[in-house]
């Protein structure tokens, strides 16, 4: 007996691990190398508030290494290459998770697995990209990744506070970030463009187990707990490949809400989620005959008026594999206006 269940235990953990049948890859997923969308909000009015945007972002914007229940995005090269890959491609919110490690400094983790990046990689990669196109801004989520549980990543004692070496970090690259977004005792409101361009903003510091450090960030945000809150959607536990399903319908009716909402209330909006049972590609791209979150995104966002209310905003909308398609057409729904 002791044989076969050995051999059943063996198969069941291959299956959890190895990538399972998910859709070709299309317009809306895993062709964001086909994107090229670097200078998008140059043309956008400087009056335009953050807030009225509807921008394109990664959800574990590092996150290629690790194994398919690990990885959230294609994989472009380490030590940065994926993000600046997303820039060009038009990804304007990455979510960025770091570990506390030796010499008080950070390196960019997804749970127990490094991402083969460091945090000044990323910063970096922010500030060539930002000076080669200063008509843009990029929004950041950094998170503390490690919790010390099974599965995570253990922060190297000794060193100071995560708040503090990120204070050491902002420090040294100031002209890169809009300063009113890192300031440890004040919130920000939401900016308008013309003041953000070719800086990153800082929406929120997030702590290990959820919850906002100090008053970094922008002050909408401020009750931006672990997954959803009021301004974020963020169910991320997606249980089974048929649960994916109630997962679009998540998505879907934040964006609804996003698109009819007030233009000067920023809304963050996860299409991720995934679970040992349903990998993140899977939930992206779809499997076993059920239709990922992307492929859903591209078709809810182009019908018209005849199927649904249009989607005028989408607010922040966290994506995982991304294709060129679904960027795109985010990035369309912007009212062009000169400058």
């Amino acid at each position: 007996m002791k044989r076969p269940f050995a051999v059943a235990l063996c198969v069941l953990a291959a299956l959890l691990v190895a990538p399972q049948p998910v859709l070709a890859a299309d317009t809306s997923y895993r062709t964001l190398g086909a994107a090229d969308n670097p200078d998008w909000m140059a043309p956008l009015a400087d009056a335009t508030s953050l807030a009225a945007l509807s921008i394109p972002g990664t959800h574990e914007t590092m996150s290629t290494h690790g194994g398919a229940l690990t990885q959230t995005q294609e994989d472009f090269g380490d030590s940065g290459g994926t993000l600046a890959r997303q820039l060009t491609a038009g990804i304007r919110m990455i979510d960025i998770r770091a570990r506390v490690n030796t010499g008080n400094t950070f390196t960019i983790h997804h749970g127990a697995a490094y991402q083969n990046a460091n945090f000044d990689d990323v910063l970096g990669r922010l500030g060539t990209f930002l000076a080669r196109h200063p008509g843009e801004t990029v929004v950041m989520r950094l998170k503390q990744e490690c919790t010390g549980q099974f599965g995570s990543c253990t922060d190297v004692p000794g060193q100071k506070s995560f708040a503090d070496i990120f204070d050491t970090y902002t420090a040294r690259y100031p002209a890169l970030f809009w300063q009113p977004s890192v300031s440890r005792g004040t919130g920000a409101p939401a900016p308008s463009l013309g003041t953000i361009r070719g800086r990153v903003v800082l929406a929120v510091l997030h702590g290990p187990h959820g919850g906002a450090i100090g008053h970094y960030g922008l002050t909408q945000f401020s009750g931006w707990d672990d997954a959803s809150s009021t301004y974020v959607q963020d169910e991320y536990t997606v249980p089974n490949v048929g649960a994916i399903a109630t997962k679009r319908d998540q998505v879907r009716r934040f964006l609804d809400l996003t698109s009819a909402g007030d233009p000067g209330t920023m809304y963050v909006n996860f299409a991720s989620g995934s679970s040992v049972f349903a990998q993140p590609q899977q939930v992206a791209g779809g499997a076993f005959g059920v239709q990922g979150v992307n492929p859903f995104l591209v078709t809810y966002l182009n019908e018209g008026p005849e199927v649904h209310t249009p989607i005028v905003r989408t607010g922040m909308l966290m994506l995982d594999f991304p294709g060129s398609g679904l960027i795109g057409k985010i990035i369309s729904l912007n009212t062009v206006r000169q400058r």
